[in-house]
């Protein structure tokens, strides 16, 4: 294991990199998918599973650990690893996006923001040195600057307000994480859809010589194009020698068309969410287990997949499963979609190694527009 945070290429093809991050508690292989464990958990998955699929790292929410069970109960109970059972690296978000999104109660400041929770409508305060704070409470192996994230389409005087004031925010984040080997924190470049505000950001934040860099404020209500667009003009102004994270994305095309344009990490929630709501994907495309075509269907999701939950099942009993709301259903196809991610995710390394990669993206993008099997 590393005693300090390091990251380093190993190979690019065109824009697309493959890279190896170093920590203390383990490595993580680039391009990497990040599975959501929001509240200390992997929505329907066993850590091991996690694990065995072939995961590096999980993320945490540094919000809703804080409103249950709390961050101070946490730390007492050891940390997050050992209290979620996950001794391998952990990114925590900063709780930004989370209160700007589900407090309906918010006052922002310069100082931070004040909210009441979701749950409960009890105050609470965040600022950048307590969000840092918290994340160290936590354990956290990456922390997240706390930010502003703003929903596309905004005014462009209300992103770039918000961009700034992430800026500076950045600052003392940096401050307040300090120096701890082993551990890292990343900035986040913000500037909703505008070139110039990213470019901005970008460089602001890289002037600040931090350990990593996201791209934050994507995935957030405008099209593919424009996100594709944002990252074609950030990527080149973040620092080559540094991991490159794009927040909450995504789908696996958008997986694919990120890795060409420089991404390093992503992390969503759409694989564990469509577990639960009967959603399949597949090397063929995403199969929907509620659809009655599956009922006396006994041939598997994908015979050629190395997980259980893909090979060893019929698609009729995994929609009994699902139309029957019986949790073994959403257990099975979130195992399913995290494992067809992770797969996803080594295509895309052994291509980048090869020199491959835009002949295997198309390989790929071809397989899901063939759809799924004819039915019975």
């Amino acid at each position: 294991m590393a005693e300090n945070f390091s990251f380093k290429l190993t190979a690019t093809d065109g824009r697309a990199r493959r890279g190896l991050v170093s920590m203390p508690r383990g490595e993580i292989r680039t391009p990497a998918f990040m599975p959501v464990g929001t509240g200390g958990t992997v929505k329907a998955m066993y850590m091991d599973q996690v694990r065995g699929v072939g995961a590096d790292i999980i993320l945490g929410n540094t919000y809703h650990l804080m409103l249950r069970p709390g961050a101070e109960r946490v730390a007492r109970l050891g940390g997050l690893h050992d209290f979620a059972r996950w001794p391998y690296p952990i990114l925590t978000d900063s709780g930004g996006f989370q209160v700007m999104s589900l407090s309906k109660l918010r006052k922002l400041t310069e100082q931070g923001v004040t909210f009441r929770s979701h749950i409960d409508g009890a105050p609470y305060e965040m600022s950048p040195e307590r969000s840092i704070e918290i994340q160290g409470l936590l354990d956290s192996d990456i922390q997240m600057q706390l930010d502003e994230c703003t929903a596309l389409p905004a005014k462009p005087n209300e992103i770039e307000r918000a961009m700034e004031l992430s800026l500076r925010w950045a600052e003392r984040c940096k401050t307040a994480f300090g120096d701890q080997p082993g551990k890292a924190m990343f900035g986040i470049v913000q500037g909703g859809d505008s070139a110039a505000l990213r470019v901005r950001s970008a460089q602001a934040l890289k002037a600040m010589d931090l350990k990593g860099y996201a791209v934050g404020g994507l995935a957030v209500g405008e099209p593919q194009s424009v996100m594709l667009e944002m990252l074609d003009i950030t990527c080149p102004e973040l620092p080559a020698d540094k991991p490159r994270y794009l927040m909450g994305v995504g789908t696996p095309d958008d997986i694919l068309k990120s890795v060409a344009r420089g991404i390093d990490m992503f992390d969503c929630v759409m694989p564990t969410r469509a577990g639960r709501h009967g959603l399949a994907y597949t090397r063929r495309g995403k199969v929907n287990l509620r659809n009655a075509r599956h009922a006396d269907d006994p041939r598997p999701l994908d015979e050629e997949s190395d997980c259980p939950a893909a090979r060893d099942y019929s698609r009729a009993y995994l929609h009994h499963l699902v139309r029957s709301q019986e949790g073994l259903g959403a257990m099975l196809l979130t195992w399913n979609n995290l494992s067809y991610y992770q797969k996803l995710m080594q295509d895309i390394r052994a291509a980048i190694e090869a020199q491959a990669f835009e002949a295997r993206a198309a390989e790929i993008t071809e397989g899901w527009a063939r759809g799924d099997i004819p039915a019975i």
